[in-house]
């Protein structure tokens, strides 16, 4: 029933741009913390940002140095990030992660996201 689909991930160059794109279903999106986390290979997943349920307060992982916008639309039930300026290091898989409390978090299957000359 609960689904985290992500998308917009792909190949582009260093400094340029890419939005993400995280689709919701199947549980009650606007009472939900969303977040974005990425995962390099042979390194352990690491939170990127997140965006509360109510009033939409941001935060953003030190290492992003402002580079990076969350948003989410409950309407539309969709979180997005915008990635700017991007860099080799930031090459990951990109996981949408929706969480209420402790016992009630969901994960999407992640989107590719490779910076490359």
């Amino acid at each position: 029933q609960v689904q985290l689909v992500e998308s917009g991930g792909g190949l582009v160059q260093p400094g340029g741009s890419l939005r993400l794109f995280c689709a919701a279903s199947g549980f009650t999106f606007s009472t939900y913390v969303m977040s974005w986390y990425r995962q390099a290979p042979g390194k352990e997943r690491e939170l990127v940002a997140s965006i509360t349920s109510a009033g939409g307060n941001a935060n953003y992982a030190n290492s992003m140095k402002g580079r990076f916008t969350i948003s989410r639309d409950d309407a539309k039930r969709t979180v997005l990030l915008q990635m700017n300026s991007l860099k080799p290091e930031d090459t990951a898989v990109y996981y949408c992660n929706a969480r209420r409390d402790i016992l009630h978090s969901h994960w999407g299957q992640g989107t590719q996201v490779t910076v490359s000359s």
